[in-house]
């Protein structure tokens, strides 16, 4: 499986969402679901996203999981250096690996990255 890891404010829209997407699947091919906090698993922008794309939505906890990126803000909130990279790996299974580390949106309203299952080829 090659999960899509999202982190993104509130307020982030359905094309900054869409973009973004678009950048990370350029560097690592086509993402089969989506990953996200619990929190923000229903959010209106990334049902929209996925309901256009037809990927499913896994809602998982990031705390505790380790990735290369590292934002004391985002550890102290929610336990992980990086939400999208956290994501992304909680939603590929265990054993798996980041193929695009973490990516910033334009607007810098959303980041997401992409992990592979294991023994998956990139």
């Amino acid at each position: 499986m090659r999960v899509a890891g999202l982190g993104f404010r509130e307020g982030a829209t359905i094309e900054s969402l869409r973009d973004l997407l678009a950048q990370v699947e350029l560097l690592g091919g086509p993402v089969t679901a989506l990953a996200t906090l619990t929190a923000k698993a229903c959010a209106p922008a990334l049902r929209t996203l996925a309901a256009e794309r037809g990927l499913s939505v896994h809602a998982v906890t990031v705390h505790g999981v380790a990735t290369p990126t590292q934002s004391a803000r985002i550890m102290a909130l929610h336990g992980t250096g990086s939400v999208a990279e956290a994501a992304a790996l909680a939603g590929a299974g265990t054993g798996a690996r980041l193929v695009v580390a973490r990516m910033a949106s334009v607007d810098g309203m959303a980041t997401c990255a992409v992990a592979i299952g294991e023994g998956e080829v990139e």
